[in-house]
């Protein structure tokens, strides 16, 4: 794949608003077949003779065999010895756009930043107040202490804790941060919706990322189609996921296990679902396990 290769260490190759043209660029043509001057002229609020510019300049500069002109399509279509310069070519950069897309569409009605024939399916949003979120991360940077008050399942009316947080974390549903409580003496998540209060920096603490054992703990999970389903069933399923001989393998953070398995709707003992429903199974169930603990 081609690279852009950087001037000098740190330094951008091009400006960061053209970057992300060129990236719409490329999206578009690989994955939609067709691009215009209309798509960089709803995307980024710019006139057709700026967009003409963008697309000449990508091809003089960067990927000179990747767009032809088809004048059936009134637009440029992707050539056979198309290589991505600024992506990689996998379908979740096509759905983070549109993702990206859709929340503009719900927050700014009169955009029309929608593409035709394309709808995503957003989750619900959940409370997340910047007043919440700011000190959070302030803590995470500084390695500070937070008093927050807090609610849980296990303990649903507000308590005062004292945590020492590290990351904040989006598991696509939700928001959490990372943290070392001082109350129960070990690292736990905190779901940032259920912080009732502002939460206050206060002491610098003595526990961080690198104490985190969960966190630093890398875990591999190995998924394969339901042995349930019948073989040409198990080969679509293979194919639907990318596996390599039977099996797809994924790797994250310990601390994270848990979150994957419910993305994948693996996080409860197969029988409990139809093969159907099922579809894939974790293959190293024995070694996930430990990390398997769902927060409250």
């Amino acid at each position: 794949m081609t690279r852009v290769s950087r001037k000098s260490a740190g330094a951008w190759p091009v400006r960061w608003d053209l970057l992300l043209r060129y990236r719409l660029i490329e999206v578009m043509t690989l994955w939609e077949g067709r691009l215009t001057t209309n798509h960089l002229m709803r995307a980024f609020g710019i006139g057709r003779q700026q967009a003409s510019k963008d697309i000449n300049t990508y091809l003089a500069d960067y990927g000179p065999d990747n767009l032809v002109y088809d004048r059936f399509l009134k637009g440029y279509r992707p050539t056979e010895a198309f290589k991505p310069v600024f992506t990689q070519g996998v379908a979740d950069e096509y759905l983070q756009m549109m993702h990206a897309r859709e929340d503009l569409a719900c927050s700014f009605e009169s955009l029309t930043v929608r593409e035709l024939n394309t709808e995503v399916l957003l989750p619900p949003a959940r409370d997340l107040r910047p007043a919440v979120l700011r000190p959070v991360l302030q803590a995470c940077r500084e390695g500070k202490r937070v008093e927050i008050e807090y609610a849980s399942l296990a303990n649903p009316e507000p308590e005062f804790r004292v945590i020492q947080p590290h990351t904040v974390v989006h598991t696509g549903y939700r928001w959490h941060v990372r943290a070392w409580c001082e109350k129960n003496g070990d690292f736990r998540d905190f779901v940032l919706s259920r912080i009732s209060d502002r939460p206050e920096l206060v002491l610098p603490g003595d526990r961080g990322a690198k104490d985190d054992e969960a966190w630093r703990a890398r875990v591999v999970v190995r998924l394969g189609p339901d042995p349930r389903l019948s073989p040409p069933q198990q080969a679509l399923i293979e194919r639907d996921y990318g596996m390599e001989r039977g099996a797809l393998r994924l790797e994250t953070r310990g601390a994270l296990v848990s979150y994957l398995l419910q993305q994948l709707r693996v996080d409860t003992p197969a029988d409990h679902r139809s093969p159907e429903a099922q579809q894939v199974v974790v293959l190293n169930h024995d070694e996930v396990q430990q990390w398997a603990v769902m927060p409250g």
